[in-house]
């Protein structure tokens, strides 16, 4: 294996890594500090929202992303195949667009 192989591992290991244990963070229903839009409102504004919920359904959305990064790395370093590449953007944009719509209809985290 080529040195940057290696190189393309470890930085995928250590972000797919950051990106699971904010997950998990995200899962125990604590950290709500790590969404973006929600830190920055108003302390009133946040006590309209049921922020345990928010993070979990979060940490539902970052966990398979986490998971899948160093998969993609290890695809590209050992398999070379395109199709990993491309289920990867098309599961990432498909969590995010559902995330999005999911958030932001039926007032599903306010209190």
């Amino acid at each position: 294996m080529p040195s940057s192989g290696r190189m393309d591992l470890i930085i995928s290991g250590l972000v797919g890594g950051i990106i699971i244990i904010m997950a998990l963070v995200l899962l125990s229903g604590r950290g709500s500090f790590l969404i973006a839009g929600y830190n920055t409102m108003p302390k009133e504004k946040k006590e309209t929202y049921d922020a345990e919920a928010l993070c979990k359904f979060m940490g539902k959305i970052l966990l398979p992303i986490g998971i899948l990064v160093p998969i993609l790395a290890i695809d590209k370093v050992f398999f070379k195949t395109k199709y990993m590449g491309i289920a990867f953007t098309a599961i990432t944009l498909g969590l995010s667009i559902f995330a999005i719509i999911y958030a932001n209809t039926g007032n599903r985290f306010r209190k």
